[in-house]
């Protein structure tokens, strides 16, 4: 593997049963590079993101992530290697204040030496928090505040900036974007560019073509549950795109297998 890929896919396949949600997915990511993942509903885009984090296991099929074989057993092991995943449902817990959705799971403790008997650090993890904050350029008028009062946009930027506190090797955005108005999108879209000049490597799977060809390199396309193309984006226009989702055009390297 080269030294500059920070995640390889080789042969990814996810099959439910008799339904080939994913098949021979191969797919690479370099440092520092953003790439859009685009498709139709039912395309597969969200099965590839939910085998690379942990969520679910795969059929068969390799995932090389910083340059080591990987086999995560669950989101978890997934975010200790260093990939953040910001998904359409946030996974983020309505009555905890953002310190505590930030740190769920991996909260920082003092006084260790009592054994089993720890103390949960609120100070460090306040401070943590407001420096992920900070990095993302999120504001958040109140972050001890339940997350339950907070608008949309908030709860997304909440999501996205846990990625910036924990410092990680890779972003996934799964449709970050989705459910929100115009300039609460337009705040997630701010975050996308600070973790680009930061030189942080980001998946974004989103259908907002302009959204696509304002933020990233590359845009890969699946169809039904393969890749269909691979786009240099100064290469290609959305109407280009669309003819991949749609199945009118097809690469040719990719006609038959769907190997990279």
């Amino acid at each position: 593997m080269s030294d500059d890929l920070i995640l390889e896919t080789r042969g990814l396949t996810k099959h439910y049963g008799g339904v080939h949600a994913l098949e021979n997915a191969n797919f690479k990511l370099r440092r520092g590079e953003h790439i859009a993942i685009m498709g139709d509903n039912g395309a597969g885009k969200s099965t590839f993101v939910r085998q690379i984090t942990g969520v679910e296991t795969r059929t068969r099929g390799e995932i090389i992530f910083d340059g080591k074989p990987v086999h995560f057993e669950g989101p978890l092991e997934a975010r200790q290697a260093g990939i953040e995943t910001v998904f359409q449902t946030l996974a983020l817990c309505d009555d905890l204040d953002v310190p505590d959705n930030l740190f769920l799971g991996r909260e920082k403790t003092k006084f260790d030496w009592l054994g089993p008997f720890r103390i949960l650090d609120y100070k460090a993890m306040r401070e943590a928090t407001m420096a992920g904050l900070e990095r993302t350029a999120v504001k958040i008028p109140n972050i001890r505040g339940s997350i339950r009062n907070m608008s949309g946009g908030q709860r997304q930027c909440v999501a996205i900036a846990r990625t910036a506190t924990f410092h990680s090797k890779l972003t996934i955005m799964d449709e970050p974007t989705a459910a929100l108005g115009v300039q609460e999108t337009a705040q997630v879209e701010n975050i996308v560019r600070t973790l680009k000049e930061a030189g942080e490597p980001l998946i974004l799977v989103s259908h907002n073509m302009r959204q696509v060809m304002d933020l990233v390199d590359r845009i890969v396309v699946f169809r039904r549950g393969r890749i269909v193309a691979d786009l240099a984006k100064e290469e290609t226009d959305g109407q280009d795109v669309v003819a991949y989702i749609t199945g009118a055009k097809t690469q040719p390297e990719f006609a038959e297998d769907g190997v990279l």
